[in-house]
């Protein structure tokens, strides 16, 4: 009897042990994406973030989006979930999830939450609230006046009211949140909107620039500096404005800006595509074609960026957790700021 209850025990517990090893198996293939591991970027590497984990992410336009742990180098693509390999924004939420964002062919947002790639799928709505732990993107390029909002539950597809007596179309270019957690949206062609929880206020194309113009590239970037004033990238000048309440009918005051980063009126260079502040308060700006420009808050410097003595094209440049600034660029990979120059980035080999 004792034999045989023996026997009895070793085969429950050898079935139970099966049964667990087959369990954790399928949740390891059937849930974890892998990706590819490869040796270098892809040439269109548009924009930048570094994860709670100080994990790397780069949006390709072309294939993908690449993550970079400071030893490998793994490629997700379509094949891995991505519903495309064009990547136009990276965010992160307070759990750590990674959201990616593409505006083309069709606007989709992504969630990765480490495991798996899952799209999100928006729900037409007029929720427009305000909460410190929403995650806000924009909806494309096209003149729809569209963002979303998402609260970990429900991806609400909104509608940006349009200004005052302006009937146009317009599409949203970037979104912003101040220090006050306010949101900020650029647009492409009436402008920027600030929306405070309780009310949209505008400060419309033609206070933006010197004249309006439609066929402008919109206001990609938005950024407040130490002092609380905004510097909106606008087609022919910068500006700077401050948020406080005065005794007019607007919401905010225009300041002298620094002109023409070359000191010219008339130059591509009144114009950038994306900008940051650093760790000792100085703003950067990206332009298209001239490089890299700084502003201490007396002198501009410039910073040529250039691949074989040729000056390449940019996009996005974005500072790290550990505050190194980067550049995401159309056709060249990445670059990284040494503190000197612009160099390009070129991670480790994997083994």
């Amino acid at each position: 009897m004792k034999l045989s209850i023996l026997l009895f025990l070793n085969i429950f517990t050898l079935l139970i042990s099966c049964n667990g090893q087959t369990t954790k198996q399928q949740i390891k293939t059937d849930n974890i994406v892998k990706g590819d591991t490869v040796t270098e970027l892809g040439k269109s590497i548009m924009v930048i973030h570094q994860d709670k984990n100080n994990n790397y992410w780069f949006g390709s336009w072309e294939t993908g989006v690449y993550k970079y742990d400071g030893k490998t180098l793994t490629n997700y693509t379509t094949k891995d979930g991505l519903p495309n390999n064009r990547i136009d924004e990276i965010k992160e939420d307070e759990s750590g999830n990674i959201y990616f964002t593409s505006c083309h062919p069709k606007p989709t947002i992504v969630k990765y939450d480490g495991n798996t790639f899952t799209t999100l799928s928006p729900v037409s709505s007029n929720d427009w609230k305000l909460k410190s732990t929403d995650m806000w993107f924009r909806h494309s390029y096209e003149f729809e006046n569209k963002a979303y909002r998402y609260d970990g539950i429900t991806l609400n597809e909104l509608q940006l009211p349009k200004p005052p007596d302006i009937p146009n179309p317009f599409g949203i270019y970037s979104i912003y949140k101040d220090k006050k957690g306010n949101i900020w949206f650029g647009t492409n062609p009436v402008g920027v909107c600030r929306y405070d929880g309780k009310s949209f206020e505008w400060i419309t194309e033609e206070d933006l620039t010197e004249f309006r113009n439609e066929g402008a590239n919109g206001v990609r970037s938005i950024t407040e500096d130490k002092n609380g004033d905004f510097w909106f990238n606008t087609e022919y000048r910068y500006s700077v404005y401050d948020s406080a309440t005065l005794k007019s009918n607007k919401f905010y005051s225009r300041h002298e800006s620094i002109g023409g980063l070359d000191g010219k009126k008339a130059s591509n260079l009144n114009e950038y595509l994306s900008s940051a502040i650093d760790n000792n308060n100085n703003l950067w700006f990206v332009t298209y074609l001239d490089g890299v420009w700084k502003y201490d808050g007396a002198k501009v410097n410039h910073y040529p960026v250039q691949d074989n003595s040729k000056d390449i094209t940019l996009f996005s440049i974005y500072k790290d957790n550990n505050g190194d600034l980067w550049l995401g660029t159309h056709e060249n990979g990445a670059y990284k700021f040494s503190g000197q120059t612009f160099e390009k980035f070129k991670p480790l080999s994997t083994k």
